[in-house]
This record gives structure tokens, C-alpha cells and sequence, in this order.
């Protein structure tokens, strides 16, 4: 005897689900990602557009600035593992921009 499986569209509607819970969307918008994709792919797209450009402002913020003659130096006193979790979430950041970033947007 054989079994024939057959999930009805579940996995699609899970997709579904999935895709317009990722953009912040209520249920009622999982019919019309199903009619009508393009505006919704168009909104990840800008929506990862924007992610792109706040991790390369992070990293950009935490380069070393060159400082003009004006800008009197001062010591900050910062505790050791703070400084440690702060080496590493730059470490983060940059791994992350360079498996996924732009490489033609490093500046």
C-alpha cells in the first residue's frame, strides 16, 4: 500500500506567513502577497536597502576619525570588559559587512 503525502498549500502558506511577519505585516495582507508579490518584494528590498546602510554607518562610526587641531584630547575611563564587548561587536560588524556588504561602497 502506498501513501500519497499532499500538504494542501500549507508549506506556501507558511511562506506566506512567514514573509509578511519578516515586513510587519497583519494577516489580512497574506492574500494579496499571494495575488500580487511585486510591492511587497519592493518593500524588503528597501527595507534591506535601509539595513545595508545603518550597518555601514555603524562601521563607519566606529573608524578611528581623524582629529583636527581645534578638538582638545581627552581620556575616557572605560572598564575592561566593556571595552571587550565593545572589540567585538565591531568585529560583528565588520565580518558581517564584508560577508554581505557592498564591497564597492567601502569607503
Amino acid at each position: 500500500m502506498t501513501v500519497i503525502e499532499h500538504d494542501f498549500g500549507h508549506a506556501g502558506r507558511l511562506t506566506e506567513r512567514r514573509f509578511a511577519r519578516l515586513l510587519e505585516l497583519d494577516a489580512l495582507h497574506e492574500a494579496n502577497i499571494r495575488a500580487n508579490p511585486l510591492p511587497y518584494l519592493e518593500r524588503a528590498s528597501e527595507r534591506i536597502f535601509r539595513l545595508s546602510e545603518v550597518l555601514h554607518d555603524a562601521l563607519a562610526a566606529g573608524k578611528a576619525q581623524p582629529q583636527s587641531e581645534a578638538v582638545e584630547p581627552r581620556s575616557l575611563m572605560v572598564d575592561a570588559a566593556e571595552y571587550d564587548r565593545l572589540k567585538k561587536c565591531f568585529a560583528i560588524l565588520e565580518a558581517g559587512y564584508a560577508k554581505y556588504g557592498a564591497p564597492d561602497d567601502v569607503t
